[in-house]
């Protein structure tokens, strides 16, 4: 069997990955570069930011990546020699209207929840200034340095020998009846058994006048990364969905602003500022601690956060895996696995039933 998957973001190579595993021919087209965009430009963490606010559809899948990653990070490190940098940050959250409703979760989701005063935080983290005299501490959530799995997830993809074909935008489709038969680029149309769209902020753009597209817009996020020196900052933390992620290396990344601007991307001095001093509100040494970069990305906006992942309604071999807003990173295992499973026919793992195209999502 044949296959083209449109993105070669998280999910786009994470769906390529597991087809060929099943001994699929993948090809994969990519509108830019391999990872660039909110796989790239995201924080890394692998839970939802404040997982009880979300639906059951969003913690299944949360909760069986989860338990993937570990040995996912350890085959692609042992595989390309490039490390993912797993890591087990834990993350301490501050929501103090929200105790009851976390404590709930964590007892549905069987999730080690803890919570801390003043004098346990500051055992946690010493050199955190605590924005509440209270907050939820989540030692088992861990981290990867994204940018570094995108690239050790490439070159997996490429020795189990994924064709990619890159800066290459999909312009639309030809199809008989409820078939596509092809893939239109501005250069050539390609043509596979099943086609997979995996283009995260770009998905209902894909399909535009093409065929129904699903609720999935733009949104952007800007983030910065201080450089400092390890040991400065040890946890994960989460405060007024602003989060700090420190990296093995002593750098540290602070995001993010949630920015309803369509297709634009820039960077704003005003996002500039306002983290700047979010992050040392939290981290008073970062003042000194010199900002190395600063950039901006579009996540896959979808009603509830809740993705897309299965047929379109109207063609027999289209699929969807997209629409994971700001959660890509630690959706993608089980999403791949589970969209895979759709295309291939197998026997799901989990219901598909709460990320089909039609499924009510709020």
């Amino acid at each position: 069997m044949r296959a083209i998957v449109i993105g070669a973001g998280i999910s786009g190579m994470m769906s390529a990955r597991e087809l060929l595993l099943a001994g699929t021919r993948v090809t994969l087209i990519e509108r830019q570069q391999v990872g660039r965009e909110s796989s790239w430009a995201g924080g890394g963490i692998i839970s939802p930011l404040y997982p009880w606010r979300y639906s059951d559809a969003v913690n299944q899948l949360a909760s069986s990546s989860q338990k993937a990653y570990p040995a996912l990070a350890a085959r692609l490190a042992g595989n390309t020699g490039i490390d993912p940098e797993y890591l087990n940050s834990g993350v301490l959250i501050f929501s103090p209207d929200e105790t009851r409703k976390a404590v709930r979760w964590a007892q549905q989701w069987q999730v080690d929840l803890q919570q801390v005063g003043r004098r346990e935080i500051h055992d946690i983290e010493s050199t955190l200034k605590s924005p509440a005299e209270e907050g939820l501490w989540l030692p088992q959530v861990a981290q990867v340095r994204n940018p570094r799995f995108m690239k050790a997830l490439h070159k997996e993809l490429e020795n189990l020998g994924a064709r990619f074909i890159l800066q290459t935008a999909v312009t639309g489709f030809e199809h008989k009846g409820t078939s596509i038969t092809a893939v239109k680029t501005a250069d050539r149309n390609y043509s596979a058994d099943q086609i997979i769209l995996c283009s995260g902020a770009w998905a209902a753009e894909t399909l535009r006048d093409t065929m129904r597209q699903p609720e999935i817009e733009p949104v952007r996020g800007q983030m910065l990364l201080f450089k400092t020196k390890p040991g400065m900052v040890n946890r994960i933390t989460l405060w007024d969905s602003h989060y700090t992620v420190p990296r093995k290396d002593g750098r540290v990344l602070f995001g993010s602003t949630i920015e309803h601007t369509g297709f634009v991307k820039e960077t704003t001095r005003e996002a500039t500022e306002l983290l700047h001093q979010c992050a040392i509100d939290l981290y008073p040494q970062l003042a000194d601690s010199p900002i190395e970069h600063h950039w901006a990305g579009l996540r896959p906006g979808s009603p509830g956060g809740v993705p897309y992942i299965g047929r379109h309604p109207e063609y027999d071999n289209l699929f969807i895996n997209a629409g994971h807003y700001r959660n890509g990173v630690v959706l993608a295992p089980a999403s791949a696995k589970l969209v895979a499973d759709l295309v291939l026919g197998r026997e799901t793992e989990i219901d598909p039933a709460p990320y089909a195209f039609d499924a009510v999502r709020e």
